[in-house]
């Protein structure tokens, strides 16, 4: 099938980043389709009004992602076949959890809900696409994002002194808790002054020790890891203090994608029900402080 010009000028004199993200966005609404020929780079120029040279730069672009397959000077490039998914072996949070995160956030609209025992590994995990934004290789419309965190007010199952009732270890897991929260909820909402994006980040409470993490990214992949308890010890100013605790950042990171197969999307969805279960019934409202 050949896809003939629909569309009226764009924008007068576009530049090549906004030819191929006008194009970009035409695949990914299956206005164009896997094997549909583009217009001719005459037909293109025309309705951009630009040179064929902003043409063929757009168009090279969306080669170098995979998008457009035969750019050649003959006959215009087809819509490529989009790559099998790659099933990867699992990698630390703190490994794998960045790349994923950089991924989701080229979506218009972000979702992202997070159940874990702080925002520990969020924070650097959101350092790229926040860095992506502001150089404008990123554009995102919207960005929703719940953490599911466990309340102040419950015995932690972990971390907890390896003797004793001694309050220092909750202490210090409640600051950890509410300053990496602070942080998170800064840098995402400052999107809103700065880049007109509309945000929202919203805590709520568990009244349970999560004994895993979960990510769920626009809707389509889980990423889980289990926390493994062990015991250690850290110096602080008075003293060592000895502690079962779960150091989460190391935990490995096991994806799960929609696109792969009955069997993941099955996890995705189910993740996805537990999680908005929780949100709905037994979690209280949080506030960091």
């Amino acid at each position: 099938m050949v896809v003939t010009q629909e569309n009226v000028a764009v924008n007068a004199s576009s530049t090549p980043r906004e030819i191929a993200d006008t194009l970009r966005e035409r695949i990914r609404t299956g206005d164009l389709k896997v094997g549909d020929r583009l217009p001719t780079q005459a037909e293109l120029a025309e309705e951009f009004g630009v040179e064929r040279g902003a043409v063929r730069q757009a168009l090279r672009a969306l080669q170098d992602d995979g998008l457009l397959s035969s750019v050649s000077r003959g006959s215009p490039p087809r819509i490529a076949e989009p790559p099998a998914p790659v099933l990867d072996e699992p990698q630390p949070t703190m490994v794998g959890l960045g790349p994923r995160m950089t991924e989701a956030f080229s979506a218009p609209h972000v979702s992202i809900d997070a159940a874990c025992l702080t925002a520990q590994s969020l924070l650097p995990a959101l350092a790229e696409p926040l860095r992506m934004i502001h150089e404008g290789r990123l554009r995102p419309e919207r960005i929703d994002v719940r953490v599911l965190l466990p309340s102040r007010d419950i015995n932690l199952a972990f971390p907890v002194p390896v003797e004793g009732d001694d309050d220092t270890v909750h202490s210090r897991w409640l600051g950890m808790r509410n300053a990496q929260g602070q942080v998170l909820q800064y840098n995402l909402q400052g999107l809103r002054s700065t880049h007109k994006i509309d945000v929202n980040v919203t805590f709520r409470a568990l009244p349970f020790t999560p004994p895993v993490k979960l990510y769920l990214l626009n809707g389509v992949e889980a990423l889980f890891a289990y926390y493994t308890v062990t015991r250690r010890e850290e110096q602080t100013e008075d003293g060592p203090l000895d502690m079962y605790d779960a150091v989460g950042s190391e935990s490995l990171l096991f994806s799960f994608e929609k696109r792969a197969g009955q069997r993941d999307a099955a996890f995705v969805e189910q993740s996805q029900k537990w999680f908005n279960a929780l949100w709905e019934t037994i979690t209280t409202d949080l506030t960091l402080f």
